[in-house]
């Protein structure tokens, strides 16, 4: 799949739209990372070295859209450490190893494409409540360096929802308005090299 195959006009439209949502998660996530005073930074687990499955065409997308904006010697690199990551996890998988390898956006500790970065990336490391409609509110923890660092704070509602639910709404336009059906469950690695 690659960006070529769809409307781009079309697409501009829905990236307008998605960077908004995206703006209210950093504003709510930055307001509860402050009240803990939880920093994003230097811990030895480093999310970026968990492997998330994206399953939005329109984070895929975006996140191309960051990717094909950089130099060709950047963006080369990149897919060579993107090769190598998908590599090495099929192997480890064929093996039946668990493994936690650097996403290949990071570089020397920051994310190479921040700004185009997709929804877990932006909301991981607090805790979180999420309410899918007829169900109580579930509860997720923060990582292990927010334990590490803040459990001894009172707990801040930071409820995921709302940011969800406009993201599957808007996906959802997008892939009709596009024609699409079915989903797409890519790692970072992986949609680099699509």
């Amino acid at each position: 799949m690659t960006q070529t195959s769809f409307d781009m006009p079309q697409v501009l439209s829905f990236f307008d739209q998605l960077q908004k949502i995206f703006g209210d998660m950093d504003r709510n996530y930055d307001i509860a990372a402050q009240f803990y005073g939880f920093q994003c930074r230097g811990c030895e687990e480093n999310c970026c070295r968990t492997r998330f499955y994206h399953h939005t065409y329109l984070e895929y997308l975006f996140l191309r859209k960051g990717f094909d904006s950089l130099a060709a010697s950047e963006r080369s690199a990149l897919r060579a450490q993107a090769a190598n990551v998908c590599r090495q996890t099929e192997l480890a998988d064929n093996e039946g190893r668990a493994v936690r390898l650097m996403c290949p956006l990071n570089k020397d500790g920051m994310c190479t494409l921040y700004a185009f970065r997709p929804i877990i990336c932006r909301l991981h490391g607090i805790p979180h409540e999420l309410q899918k409609p007829g169900q109580p509110v579930m509860h997720g923890p923060g990582c292990s360096a927010f334990d590490e660092r803040c459990s001894d704070k009172p707990y801040f509602k930071f409820d995921r929802t709302q940011f969800y639910f406009e993201l599957a709404r808007l996906e959802n336009d997008f892939k009709q308005a596009a024609g699409l059906s079915g989903r797409i469950k890519l790692t970072i690695a992986e949609m680099v090299l699509e």
